[in-house]
């Protein structure tokens, strides 16, 4: 188990050389994040007030240790630019789901994430205008879907499980399948804690998924069980479920996240993965972690992806 170093990187550790296109992400520095509403149960504005000054701090700095972790093991890094009053502008991952070059933009559910939509379209329009998305689909009218927060891509299987019933709605399943030409598993979430799918459900590369059992409806995890095989499924302990543990990214064998027991690092070292710990806690506050703050921007159903080596690590 390894933690992100806060040093400069040492040139033989950064291995963005040995990739023809490296894996891509968007991300947003925090320069105004901060809790000042409470949308879910972890957001707490008073005791963000307390001490808000060392806290926001404390999350520049974890979010500099999560790209730097990022950047050392071969990512590339695009940019939404902060805006004042958009405190959670920064969890990027809600802002689209991106699949082929093609990026279908989110509809938030709350008004205090809503106005965060004009500026994710036009970041995305930036990026379409240097070639780096194709296509960018604002459908007008459409259910509610927080990007890849509770649309999480399943590169084994090639297909999306979709987390609803707190910020995503059931129909947006239709929306996805149409724009993608991809199956999308609708997954019901029942934990508040637990509100994207993101927070609870992590795709590995390799086939395996990482998932907190409880935090599903007994129809949901029938799903999960009906797509993966027993030696495919890793059910978190609720300690690790509320440390965010599937909230995490992973860059071929090296899975990013905040933090995680020794137990599930070990299980995940004997199926081949090496577990990069920067602690993202400050996030947490917010509900997120390592997974929210990025978006893949390159992910391809049905073309060659690059990855990093070992993406194939034996599930």
């Amino acid at each position: 188990m390894s933690r992100a170093p806060r040093g400069g990187l040492k040139p033989e550790m950064n291995i963005n050389a040995s990739l023809a296109a490296p894996p891509r992400f968007l991300m947003c520095r925090p320069l105004h994040f901060a809790v000042t509403y409470s949308i879910n149960p972890w957001m707490d504005p008073a005791a963000w007030r307390d001490g808000s000054r060392a806290l926001h701090t404390a999350a520049v700095r974890q979010w500099q240790d999560l790209h730097r972790a990022l950047a050392m093991h071969g990512a590339a890094m695009e940019f939404v630019e902060p805006q004042a009053g958009l405190p959670d502008l920064v969890f990027t991952a809600n802002a689209a789901v991106v699949l082929d070059g093609k990026a279908l933009l989110a509809r938030f559910r709350h008004d205090e994430r809503r106005v965060e939509e004009p500026h994710f379209a036009a970041t995305f329009r930036a990026l379409a205008a240097r070639g780096l998305i194709d296509e960018v689909i604002a459908p007008q009218r459409a259910p509610s879907l927080e990007g890849a927060g509770d649309c999480v891509w399943d590169p084994q299987r090639k297909l999306f499980w979709m987390g609803f019933g707190f910020r995503s709605d059931h129909a947006a399943r239709a929306l996805v399948e149409e724009t993608f030409g991809v199956p999308c598993v609708p997954l019901a979430l029942t934990d508040p804690k637990h509100y994207h799918l993101d927070t609870a459900f992590c795709a590995l590369p390799c086939g395996t998924v990482m998932y907190y059992p409880r935090a599903f409806s007994a129809k949901a995890l029938g799903a999960i069980h009906a797509n993966t095989t027993p030696d495919q499924r890793i059910a978190l302990e609720a300690s690790d479920a509320a440390a965010f543990a599937a909230n995490a990214v992973s860059l071929g064998r090296r899975i990013v996240l905040s933090s995680c027991s020794a137990a599930l690092a070990a299980t995940l070292k004997e199926r081949g993965y090496n577990v990069v710990q920067t602690l993202l806690a400050a996030f947490l506050r917010s509900g997120g972690s390592a997974c929210c703050l990025t978006l893949r921007l390159d992910h391809r159903a049905h073309a060659a992806q690059a990855v990093l080596p070992g993406a194939n690590a034996a599930s």
